[in-house]
């Protein structure tokens, strides 16, 4: 039995390390120790305070989803954090904590108000069972210990299950404590305006400020992953909240509204659940494309939107791609996303990444020199997330260690990514990349046009595929639709002159290598 946790715990990792980054698992998962299993509980240790409140924090979602995996429906999660007392002959000992998250000030459990039914809050503010809004809400929530080791009663946790979606009590409760699902640290004061978002920015605090007057309704802002469209969105319902208190606004993304619908349709609650949606003033829906090929999930999409539409309700919603683009869903739906405006997020250029690091750096209190700045903006060309996920890497290992964040951290934090976009160099990569920077397809560089952007990306993409490949010009040329030796030979040739003779080339050459060597 003693090693019986230990197999559990390395189960849930697996679990675990499929929903978080490589650099985020390694950093906030593997210094994390199984301590013991009693029935369905598992006891984790972890090196401070800190590193516990950051898992509450960031993490806690992923934790219960691998604990639910592993231990089903009562399983539960407790922590042994380890504290320093500051005496060489003392032995650091084990104590545990409540919950790091408070109460909001206004809300329910900061008033000490029971739950609508009757139910206590936790110290989070959110009822003890999931509400069934947000990520991953099915499931179980991680067990904490409060003040003076009590757990919740029994009585407490089977009142937890009574209500397991919010839309049935739509008519009973007042939708003033109904919880909006936001993130409160996202803002537009702590979103960094560039060319990249200038305008999906603009149109969002234009509806923040009049929510479902302007023409931007319903606004959707698409772009790549990690691009900071989330951000956006939920800064726009936290300013309508700070501004408009009366004011419903709702967050929740496609897949959660999906299986509150399914839930409904099995529990024959179909109209509680549209009931409760009528209710809403701001509808913020995140990733839209999971609807795609669901059809009664869209059928009822449709009728919400309509009346919240016709009511002067705000509605805002996120993508992956223009609507154009979307795959699977009914041409009502793609026509309402286009009553309004369509605004998209790119890859952050140098400038904006600058500012990216810099202005995170001062909301954590870091304080990061210049040439590390530089670097890490030369290292993490296009996915704001995973800038973000660095900072907050080398912030921990600065706590952690007790040292400053300087460049050797840095370079070290960022070993592994490095790596990996070293790795990848080959003649794919590097024609996706050249491609991706002119916006043409990468097909064209394999053809035969002479369309002046497509010829200079292609001699582009030459260029740099003799600069960091061992192929010989002659496989070069086959790679780039059979063009002969001369023809790569001419490219390379073009390229370097225009290094030499223009400026704004030779940037544009130098913002590439970034992508395919770090230093």
């Amino acid at each position: 039995m003693s090693q019986d946790f230990r197999i559990l715990w390395a189960n849930c990792l697996r679990v675990i390390r499929t929903d978080v980054g490589e650099q985020s698992f390694r950093t906030w998962f593997e210094p994390i120790s199984p301590v013991e299993l009693q029935g369905k509980v598992l006891t984790i240790q972890v090196p401070s305070v800190y590193f516990y409140e950051f898992l509450e924090e960031h993490y806690v979602e992923e934790l219960k989803r691998a604990i639910f995996q592993e231990l089903g429906p009562e399983g539960r999660l407790e922590y042994s954090v380890v504290v320093d007392q500051g005496n060489a002959q003392a032995p650091p000992r084990a104590m545990h904590l409540p919950p790091a998250r408070k109460a909001a000030p206004g809300t329910p459990a900061a008033e000490g108000r029971p739950y609508p039914d009757g139910r206590p809050y936790n110290t989070n503010g959110s009822p003890p069972q999931n509400n069934g809004y947000g990520r991953n809400a099915g499931a179980p929530p991680a067990r904490h210990l409060v003040p003076g080791g009590n757990t919740a009663t029994a009585a407490q946790a089977q009142a937890a299950n009574t209500l397991r979606n919010p839309f049935d009590a739509a008519k009973t409760m007042d939708r003033n404590i109904v919880p909006s699902q936001l993130n409160t640290t996202y803002t537009f004061e702590n979103y960094v305006e560039g060319d990249c978002n200038r305008l999906a920015r603009s149109a969002g605090l234009a509806v923040a400020n009049k929510p479902g007057t302007t023409a931007f309704n319903p606004l959707m802002v698409y772009g790549g992953v990690g691009l900071g469209k989330t951000h956006l969105v939920q800064a726009i319902g936290n300013h309508i909240k700070a501004t408009n208190t009366e004011k419903f606004v709702l967050y929740v993304s496609a897949e959660k509204f999906t299986n509150q619908f399914i839930e409904s349709l099995q529990r024959n609650a179909v109209q509680d659940f549209a009931n409760f949606y009528l209710l809403v003033d701001v509808l913020i829906l995140d990733d839209v494309q999971f609807l795609a090929n669901k059809g009664k999930t869209q059928e009822m999409f449709f009728h919400i939107f309509n009346h919240l539409h016709q009511g002067g309700r705000q509605i805002v919603m996120t993508s992956d791609r223009p609507p154009r683009e979307l795959q699977g869903l009914e041409d009502r739906l793609l026509s309402r996303f286009k009553w309004g405006l369509t605004a998209d997020v790119q890859s952050p250029d140098f400038e904006t990444r600058i500012a990216i690091i810099q202005n995170k750096a001062q909301q954590d209190g870091m304080e990061i020199a210049p040439q590390v700045v530089e670097y890490l903006a030369h290292s993490v060309p296009t996915n704001v997330r995973e800038l973000e996920g660095v900072l907050t890497t080398l912030l921990a290992q600065s706590v952690l260690t007790r040292r400053d964040i300087d460049l050797e951290m840095a370079k070290g934090a960022l070993r592994h990514i490095i790596e990996e976009v070293e790795a990848e160099v080959n003649v794919d990569f590097i024609q996706k990349t050249v491609a991706d920077y002119f916006s043409i397809p990468v097909a064209l560089l394999k053809e035969k046009t002479r369309k002046k952007e497509v010829v200079t990306a292609r001699q582009v993409a030459m260029y740099f595929t003799k600069e960091h490949t061992n192929h010989s010009l002659k496989t070069i040329g086959y790679h780039f639709g059979g063009r002969d030796h001369a023809t790569v030979i001419h490219s390379v040739q073009t390229v370097s002159d225009l290094i030499d003779s223009d400026k704004k080339f030779k940037d544009q050459i130098a913002e590439l290598r970034k992508k395919f060597v770090q230093k």
